[in-house]
């Protein structure tokens, strides 16, 4: 596989001339084993979930969302943004967890924790912010759940002069005070979900539906808000086929820094909610997994609390819990699914990406489930070995990473693993768990 690349700034532990940064994107949709299942409205439905959708986004998403060319340029301003916050990421080997568990494998972080909102959704809110503004945009609207997307969204926003506005689960937003106040500080204005703000929220709040809220609640609300404000624009941080296109810039570089320390990937894991991070991270491999079979495992690491992959069915679902979504087949528990108010926002929704779905279908894709109290103990043990604190999604990550190396510690074997977000923002979760 031939990329493009430009030179670095910098590779952190990967130090080389080498180019590392890609300057095209992959199109996971021409690597799939089947054409990505489509979006349907639901029967009998009185208006089109799909029409109001192709009404609020913007169109050059639309266009990448079906897009059939297997590499996809990276607009020039694009490429400089991403130099600016820090791209090309470090690949670094967390050599004191390797020691503490006693292994011959050899396990690699990709740290898109040190971007400047702390997690890898930056990736994809340049690009769709740089997008928006070339279209005309004005003002945009979306969700979020553990938060990490809505405080991309407003850093990318306040780049290209664009006004924001983010619909957050109520609970999540509850949860991490800090973010909520960052996402506001960088200009945004925030909802907690469900709200009095629109039909969907008033809908939700009068049947007592999800008084928690939920990655779905706001789904939904955001949604409605651009259907009925018209100098908004709909713009979403997971799940669809464009925002796992633009995160692959994770998966690329790692190929491209791996290649330059002389190493082979034999496990890549990553966390799986909405399915961008792992998408992107693992996008790019898909060529060698398909060459290599049972050689290279991909593995995704969900909570246990909303397990879609290791317990949830393939079919159509909605991502909002009122219906005002196209209905999408993927692994779901369902709409009406109660899920729990954990710590793990980012993994906290009831159904993910229907091109995750694909992998896990055709056997690509393994999956582990792990319990918030796990995850917060693997959190506290790394950041005393590493020094490195994981937002919790990421700890799912590394949890299953450790389990991977403990099955056969003699084994020698190349691990990486997507660090997909800090933890400075996700304190009040591990105050909870600290031991008494």
């Amino acid at each position: 596989m031939t990329v493009e690349l430009r030179n670095p700034q910098t590779l952190g532990a990967v130090a080389s001339s080498d180019p590392v940064l890609p300057e095209r994107w992959c199109n996971l949709l021409t690597r799939l084993p089947e054409p990505l299942p489509p979006v349907l409205d639901p029967p009998g439905a009185e208006t089109s979930p799909i029409a109001l959708m192709r009404r609020i986004r913007l169109r050059e998403l639309l266009t990448q969302d079906e897009s059939t060319k297997p590499w996809i340029d990276i607009p020039g301003e694009i490429l400089e943004r991403y130099e600016e916050m820090g791209r090309p990421t470090p690949l670094t080997r967390a050599r004191r967890l390797e020691t503490y568990l006693g292994t011959s494998a050899r396990i690699f972080l990709k740290r898109e924790d040190l971007l400047p909102t702390g997690s890898f959704k930056l990736n994809s809110a340049i690009a769709q912010c740089y997008f928006a503004r070339q279209e005309g945009a004005e003002k945009l609207v979306s969700e979020t759940g553990a938060g990490q997307w809505g405080q991309a969204l407003a850093y990318a926003c306040r780049l290209y002069d664009l006004g924001s506005v983010v619909f957050w689960a109520s609970v999540s937003e509850q949860q991490k005070p800090g973010r909520s106040a960052l996402t506001r500080m960088l200009g945004a204005t925030v909802y907690p979900s469900p709200s009095a703000e629109t039909d969907v929220g008033r809908q939700l709040l009068a049947d007592g539906q999800a008084p928690l809220g939920s990655l779905g609640s706001a789904i939904g609300e955001a949604i409605c808000y651009a259907r009925d404000h018209a100098e908004f624009r709909y713009v979403s941080g997971s799940n669809l086929p464009h925002v796992l296109l633009h995160q692959t810039v994770i998966g690329l570089e790692t190929r491209r820094q791996l290649e330059i320390l002389g190493a082979r990937p034999d496990v890549l894991i990553a966390c799986v909610g909405g399915g961008s991070n792992l998408g992107g991270f693992m996008g790019p491999f898909l060529e060698d997994k398909a060459a290599r079979g049972d050689e290279l495992r991909l593995v995704a690491a969900e909570a246990a609390s909303a397990p879609r992959l290791t317990r949830g069915e393939l079919r159509y679902d909605h991502s909002d819990p009122v219906g005002i979504t196209p209905l999408t087949r993927s692994y779901t528990l369902g709409r009406d699914y109660p899920l729990p108010p954990t710590h793990v926002g980012g993994l906290r929704q009831h159904n993910g990406s229907a091109v995750i779905g694909v992998l896990r279908k055709h056997g690509l894709l393994e999956a582990r489930a792990f319990e918030e109290r796990e995850i917060f103990e693997v959190g506290s043990l790394i950041v005393r070995l590493e020094g490195l604190l994981p937002a919790p999604e990421s700890c799912h990550a590394l949890a299953a990473a450790i389990a991977i190396a403990r099955e056969n510690p003699r084994e020698k074997r190349n691990i990486v693993v997507c660090i997909s977000g800090n933890g400075w923002l996700d304190l009040e979760g591990y105050r909870e768990h600290l031991p008494s």
